[in-house]
């Protein structure tokens, strides 16, 4: 998505800080919220694209301040609310209001662990064969789109070569908006001086992944 949620980021807030004891989690509620979003993935109708696309929706002044599992919590909570699992009024009062379901049984520990270890593919067969060859150079498209995209800003407008093929895969843009496409999914290598000034005299390369619609023959 466009703006301050884009998928490679914004300039200007600093370097990232990473940690350097290799831990995922650093306080016990992140391991809940990370629990109960793989809970959550196990519904037929969930995606990971969804997901995302609902986590742009954060204002930017939250999503700038909360932290990287607040913000799975907030998006979590507002996906529940609108699939009609829970109501701002218990989540206000703190009661809930649910009636078991003897025949709908709630998910186990170790159902979402399952699905963690053995996360959904979204690799698809696609019948068209794929547009470019190995080692072709390509152009990101410039174009830039409201919803949700794997298209980050950086590489728009910019030439690469394709380095490998991936074969078809969903493509996020549609899966994020209920519809089910898919296209063929590309690595492509950029040379780090087409992406950024300052490196002009630099001979690394980054390779992002891409999909076919944001590519056109340069």
């Amino acid at each position: 998505m466009d703006g301050i949620h884009d998928l490679g980021g914004r300039e200007g807030f600093g370097s990232i800080q990473g940690t350097s004891d290799g831990e995922p989690f650093h306080e016990q509620w992140e391991t809940r919220a990370f629990g109960l979003a793989q809970a959550a993935a196990g519904d037929s109708d969930w995606s990971i694209d969804w997901f995302r696309h609902c986590r742009e929706l954060i204002v930017p002044a939250d999503y700038l301040t909360r932290s990287y599992f607040d913000h799975w919590l907030l998006t979590l909570t507002a996906q529940m609310i609108d699939a009609g699992y829970i109501t701002l009024a218990e989540l206000k009062s703190g009661t809930s209001m649910f009636t078991p379901q003897p025949g709908l049984p709630p998910e186990t520990a170790e159902d979402a662990r399952a699905y963690v270890k053995n996360p959904r593919s979204y690799a698809v067969e696609i019948e068209a064969p794929p547009s470019f060859a190995l080692g072709e150079s390509v152009r990101a498209k410039i174009s830039g789109r409201s919803g949700h995209t794997r298209l980050p800003g950086y590489v728009r407008g910019r030439k690469g070569t394709i380095f490998a093929r991936h074969g078809g895969h969903v493509f996020p843009d549609a899966s994020a908006r209920g519809e089910q496409k898919a296209e063929h999914l590309y690595t492509i290598s950029f040379a780090a001086s087409e992406l950024w000034p300052e490196a002009m005299d630099r001979r690394d390369r980054v390779f992002v992944d891409l999909w076919e619609g944001y590519l056109e023959r340069s």
